[in-house]
């Protein structure tokens, strides 16, 4: 993309590359007892790629679907005209139940507007969360001190835009097993919990979910959804964010920087330091 760069007394046209933001529209091919129905369930800004991953993670994390087994197919949506890459369709078995109204109700319940906190996780509690098994993860201070510069370094197009949020699945000896991006937070998270969804990986109850920005409440909650005991991030965690994740016991660190980071909840998964001061 060309473009014009201002310095102090200087004016010099250049080159950059930024991230691509595209809309995804996921539609949901259902029987309703009778026929077959098409019904549009989300339309999100993106960053194309993963896209089958980031659908699936979608609705596993609003608790459409609990199983691979229930998606017959995710393609994307055919027409007269030439491939829409924007459209993915999601085709149930005939066996599997769809309500089109459990969308709007999710919608409610983690919308932040005229919802109070106490009600959002509720909200949580009804979808079937429950606190996270202790004795499934350790992880050792000096391993979750290298996790964000693994992450980074793991951002390949992060480096050329500067642009884009990640999201990694991290083992506990610090082993990069996972990682996406995309240009809202959230939906680098579904990419990963998708692609564990589809690799009939879940639940994930001894790993490591580590993400570039700050965390909120529907972070935690998609965590929860795949059984994720700890969560790292570079950045801040929302008051509602901390409250959840003392509710359902998981390991929540923020402001995780090269020589330490803060511990919210969920203490006893975390190790001192091995080597303190080197």
């Amino acid at each position: 993309m060309k473009l014009q760069r201002l310095e102090p007394g200087v004016r010099k046209h250049r080159s950059d590359q930024v991230v691509v933001e595209e809309p995804l529209e996921i539609r949901m091919e259902y029987f309703d007892g009778a026929a077959w129905a098409t019904r549009s369930v989300s339309v999100t800004m993106r960053t194309p790629g993963h896209d089958v991953e980031l659908a699936a993670g979608f609705l596993f994390n609003e608790n459409i679907v609990t199983e691979r087994s229930q998606i017959r197919e995710i393609s994307y949506c055919r027409s007269d005209g030439p491939q829409e890459y924007n459209v993915l369709s999601v085709r149930l078995r005939e066996s599997v139940p769809f309500d089109p109204q459990v969308l709007t109700r999710n919608f409610y319940t983690t919308s932040s507007c005229g919802v109070c906190g106490k009600a959002s996780i509720e909200a949580v509690e009804v979808r079937g969360c429950e606190p996270i098994p202790q004795g499934t993860l350790a992880v050792g201070a000096d391993i979750i001190d290298r996790l964000p510069d693994a992450l980074r370094e793991g951002q390949t197009t992060f480096e050329r835009t500067g642009g884009l949020h990640a999201a990694g699945l991290f083992d506990s000896s610090g082993v990069l097993e996972v990682l996406r991006e995309d240009v809202g937070r959230h939906n680098a998270v579904d990419k990963v919990i998708g692609h564990g969804f589809l690799e009939g990986r879940l639940p994930w109850t001894d790993r490591v979910l580590v993400v570039s920005g700050r965390t909120s409440f529907e972070i935690i909650q998609k965590a929860l959804m795949a059984r994720l005991p700890m969560i790292v991030a570079v950045g801040a965690p929302s008051s509602l964010a901390v409250e959840l994740s003392r509710r359902f016991d998981l390991t929540l660190i923020g402001f995780a920087r090269k020589g330490g980071f803060n511990l919210y909840s969920g203490e006893s998964r975390v190790l001192d330091w091995e080597n303190p001061g080197l």
